[in-house]
């Protein structure tokens, strides 16, 4: 049985504990069926099993442990989950660059416990204004390719990370702006060890950090090789930019020194030139929208909305699965179908009618509507997969609108945390792809986001609905996720990054829980399923019993390695704290 925590009288003494613990093994890797597939992009760190962690008054999970150390730091010292959330998030900019950073964007899930407020906030990435529906077309007009795409200054959206902090701490912040920002100066000046996933990740991305002579050095050694673990890493110009932005605030970054370095580096950087000027910079504007709650038996699946498609495609999955005995079936063959033939249906409708709803019909309603998902699981045969799903009808929709899938890299992060007062965050971050366009500036990566997007703007005259436009920001699967029970009390944070998959690792993480009693630790560690309307997708440790089974009830499998970084809390009825923390990267779960 996995381990627990009792409170300990400081952050430190449980750091100690955490680490003094013999790590559990949780799953061992068994022989698989089909071809085993390329990794994801951004690597994994290789499997460590991780204890489960349990405190009494405050967590903190992220993907990195000195991020964790920090966010911590700030909650010992009196700060609440929107201080944890800034120092943590400039942390991870530096010690994991690959995934997230004031070059990228983000979607925030909060909950204030004293006015019982759930909020979310829409830091994502917009396209330049100039940008049109031919944006990734090269003047001979051929479209350009998805990898030819991501490199380079066509690729980079305005940021919005960095705005979406400022946003809420302005709103929910108890600590100075400023005092936040010093840890990450402290490490940037003074240097950190680069991590085996961040060696393992410059490695594997060398071709493309080579491409601007910025980022080869900062990423390379003198002799030209990938920065090994272990390397001690300075970012002196990191540490200016984050002193200039602490000591006079975002504006230096949107309409100021900053932005003017960043339209610099865009430059001339890629075959099409980027159109973001000024003027997208400082009209950026993080957007408070109302969160996506799903019904899920008891339950209340809280999301983000559009443009992430996070919230409703996960809380159909649910809806969907909701009608058959999850419980009953438990973490068999069975009840592995169910969740995936009800997520090949969810994906169906995402690629069809998600996108930014400032620019597009969403039927947000319709497509959690009960009704409507009882109607879409009367479609799952219990012995048998379907094909290709279909997108449904909706209360609501725009069926003039194509269905078009298209690519999702993995360049993400998630942290979770709860402070003393039971203040909750749920954030979600990212660059896009691994190193995002590798275009640094100024200490930083620039994200790709634009490749979100869908390149082409219709088919066969149908409009598709993530098509590119001018400040339009592009499709996510970002699902930051908090579940409040039937009395309105939270008892579950989640989140993950990982692509598209986000949507199947956030799902089955939360059924795991909630339907087949599983604690954190375990719920985040078992082998993941996912189908995104088409294989059907699963771990090389998953058991072969499990997999001749689903391939029996004719589910075509593909065996890959699927780079999540789940980070979980879930709130018992006694206000205790359990932590689980994915043993495929390298988060950890801290508390007191």
């Amino acid at each position: 049985m996995i381990g627990s925590f009792k409170k300990s009288n400081n952050s430190l003494t449980l750091k100690a504990k955490i680490f003094s613990v013999t790590l559990l093994t949780l799953i061992l890797p068994l022989k698989a069926i089909g071809n085993v597939t390329m990794a994801a992009p951004e690597p994994a760190t290789g499997w460590k099993g991780k204890p489960e962690v349990a405190a009494s008054e405050y967590m903190a999970v992220t993907a990195n442990p000195i991020a964790t150390q920090v966010a911590v730091d700030v909650l010992a010292n009196g700060g609440n989950a929107i201080d944890a959330m800034v120092a943590a998030q400039l942390v991870l900019n530096l010690v994991e660059p690959q995934s997230s950073g004031i070059g990228g964007g983000a979607f925030l899930v909060y909950w204030d416990a004293n006015k019982r407020l759930l909020q979310t906030f829409d830091g994502r990435e917009t396209a330049p204004a100039l940008a049109d529906e031919d944006y990734f077309r090269k003047p001979s007009g051929d479209l350009l390719k998805w990898r030819q795409a991501r490199i380079g200054g066509r690729a980079v959206g305005v940021p919005g990370t960095l705005d979406l902090l400022h946003t809420a701490h302005k709103q929910f912040g108890d600590h100075d702006w400023a005092k936040l920002f010093q840890p990450a100066i402290n490490l940037a000046r003074e240097g950190f060890s680069v991590s085996p996933r961040l060696s393992r990740s410059i490695a594997g991305a060398s071709k493309y950090l080579k491409t601007f002579p910025e980022t080869a050095k900062y990423f390379f050694t003198p002799a030209a090789e990938p920065l090994p673990a272990g390397y001690v890493l300075k970012n002196p110009a990191f540490a200016e930019t984050l002193s200039l932005i602490a000591s006079k605030g975002p504006g230096v970054f949107y309409d100021g020194p900053i932005g003017d370095e960043i339209l610099e580096s865009l430059g001339n950087t890629s075959e099409l030139p980027s159109l973001m000027t000024e003027d997208d910079l400082r009209a950026y504007q993080t957007i408070s929208r109302p969160a996506v709650c799903a019904p899920f038996k008891d339950f209340s699946i809280c999301g983000m909305g559009p443009p992430s498609s996070g919230g409703l495609t996960v809380g159909q999955i649910l809806g969907i699965s909701e009608h058959f005995n999850l419980q009953g079936m438990g973490p068999t063959p069975d009840g592995i179908h169910i969740v995936l033939e009800a997520s090949r249906l969810a994906f169906a409708d995402r690629a069809r009618f998600m996108a930014d709803s400032d620019f597009v019909s969403v039927p947000v309603a319709g497509l959690i509507n009960p009704g409507y998902l009882k109607k879409r699981a009367r479609l799952i045969q219990t012995e048998t997969a379907m094909d290709k799903a279909q997108s449904g009808n909706p209360p609501g929709a725009d069926l003039s609108q194509a269905t078009f899938y298209h690519p999702e890299s993995v360049g993400t992060s998630h942290l979770s945390i709860v402070d003393q007062q039971g203040n909750i965050v749920s954030l979600t971050t990212t660059i896009e792809s691994g190193f995002g366009s590798t275009i640094m500036t100024q200490g930083f990566l620039l994200n790709n986001e634009m490749t979100d997007f869908s390149f082409r703007k219709s088919v066969e005259n149908r409009p598709i609905a993530n098509r590119v436009e001018g400040s339009k920001r592009p499709r996510s699967s970002m699902a930051p996720t908090i579940v409040f029970n039937s009395g309105g009390r939270p008892v579950l944070v989640a989140g993950s990054p990982g692509g598209s998959r986000i949507i199947c690792y956030v799902a089955k993480t939360i059924v795991n829980i909630l339907e087949w009693g599983m604690r954190p630790q375990e719920a985040v560690s078992t082998p993941h399923f996912c189908n995104r309307n088409g294989k059907t997708e699963l771990e090389p440790q998953t058991p072969e019993t499990t997999q001749k089974a689903l391939v029996s009830a004719g589910h075509d499998i593909n065996i890959k390695e699927m780079n999540s970084g789940l980070h979980v809390i879930q709130i018992l009825s006694d206000g205790r704290l359990i932590g689980g923390a994915d043993p495929r990267r390298e988060g950890l779960a801290m508390g007191d």
